[in-house]
């Protein structure tokens, strides 16, 4: 494994950062044109495009979506063939998930002004919204968890869930989880053709308002074009990780926790910030120590090899400055006194603090959403959560006085504005002066 070593004493730090965290959010120009096809058959053929291409590409032989649709009653028993132990976690998992999305439940609110007018904010849940779940060698029950129970939270009507399932193998624990998460429908169907159903709708899959969960670039790409038509959650990128450590923890768990994320694929980023150099050197071989063991060893040799890097800082400090301009997907603050350094945070999906707290707890189990921004985007986004699933409608309830007073104002702008019938509209319930 090559661990790349960087210092920012030298000159040329910046631009070695900066092209460190270089990567390419645009779509593969060869990606987008299969599924602009896919998604334009789809929405002219429905139900037997979207069959074709999952016979085609998941190798199945299903005579009609139907076929592919599971029972309520089917994924129930799916939950009862768990072994104890795994179905006790399970449940465990969506009973935190559920308690810390209540929290985000936002509701309407209004206030009468002292001429009568009331104005507000009515919240509504979305009526219907499609979930993307990964299925042939990535099975995510904890994907479903974390979109399934906030739209629930939220009041969501009806959630359908899509999930490949390549030579008709489904995964228990996939399906486990939308049984504890209260999915009503699921459809083993994956891919552009998958997000296209949910977008457009089908014969037999109805249209949803939003689609969230995480796939392949071709899910990515099907999604981007998507969007507009639906709501989506993001367009991710690959996973990453940042650790801010003061030397102190053990360089076992800092070496593990970074492999915890680039052993998700070959683009995944893991990156260690430390004011200590001899720190920097154990976790180093910590890292050739452990990766032996690892089952998915080769990924992440490949993923800390391009991707990764140990970063020396001058000091905490300027560890901080430097994660506020990576603005991580998850940032660990493994030191002595997290909750100050917290404070000085301004951009991460997620933080975890103190040295106790790994990252893999949030992505299972802790509460909080796992679906994080990444590539940068946590300077102007935020984790999944309720508010996804809910909207605002505004409220406005104009008094015979409020009419008076807001009227000359609207007509003032809208002739400002060359706007006459928006004048007028408002000068009609003026009363004569």
């Amino acid at each position: 494994m090559q661990i790349r070593r960087l210092s920012t004493k030298d000159q040329s730090f910046n631009a070695q950062l900066k092209a460190l965290l270089a990567f390419e959010t645009a779509q593969d120009d060869a990606v987008d044109v299969v599924v602009a096809n896919i998604l334009k058959d789809v929405k002219t053929r429905g139900d037997v495009a979207v069959l074709e291409y999952t016979n085609q590409f998941d190798k199945t032989n299903a005579k009609s979506l139907a076929d592919l649709e599971v029972s309520q009653a089917e994924l129930r028993a799916a939950l009862d063939s768990l072994e104890a132990n795994t179905r006790g976690a399970l449940r465990a998992a969506s009973e935190r998930v559920k308690n810390y999305h209540e929290k985000q439940v936002m509701s309407s609110w209004s206030y009468t002004e002292s001429d009568g007018t009331l104005l507000g904010q009515q919240v509504t849940a979305l009526d219907r919204v499609g979930l993307y779940v990964p299925g042939g060698k990535a099975a995510y029950p904890s994907s479903v968890l974390m979109n399934a129970i906030p739209a629930k939270v939220a009041g969501v009507g009806e959630l359908i869930m899509v999930v490949p399932t390549p030579n008709g193998e489904k995964n228990a624990l996939v399906l486990a989880a939308a049984a504890i998460s209260g999915v009503d429908r699921v459809f083993c169907i994956g891919g552009a053709q998958a997000v296209g159903a949910l977008a457009y709708g089908t014969e037999t899959i109805p249209q949803v308002d939003k689609v969230t969960g995480p796939g392949n670039a071709y899910v990515a790409a099907a999604k981007r074009r998507v969007f507009g038509v639906v709501g989506i959650d993001m367009v991710a990128g690959p996973s990453e990780i940042l650790v801010i450590c003061d030397g102190k923890t053990n360089a076992d768990w800092i070496a593990m926790d970074l492999f915890s994320q680039a052993e998700h694929d070959e683009l995944a980023q893991a990156i260690l910030l430390s004011p200590d150099a001899a720190f920097l050197d154990a976790v180093a071989a910590s890292m050739q120590k452990l990766v032996q063991e690892m089952p998915r060893k080769e990924i992440i040799n490949t993923s800390i090899t391009n991707r990764g890097a140990l970063i020396l800082t001058k000091d905490l400090d300027e560890a901080i400055e430097i994660s506020n301009y990576i603005a991580p997907e998850h940032l660990e603050l493994s030191l002595e006194n997290p909750l100050d350094i917290a404070k000085k945070i301004k951009h991460a999906g997620a933080i975890f603090m103190g040295r106790d707290t790994c990252e893999a707890l949030g992505d299972y189990c802790a509460g909080p959403n796992h679906v994080l921004p990444t590539s940068r985007t946590a300077r102007f986004s935020s984790p999944l959560g309720v508010y996804d699933f809910q909207k605002r409608s505004s409220i406005i309830f104009a008094s015979s006085q409020g009419a008076q007073d807001l009227g000359k104002i609207a007509s003032t702008l809208a002739y400002g504005e060359g706007l006459q019938a928006h004048a007028r509209s408002a000068e009609y319930r003026l009363k004569n002066e």
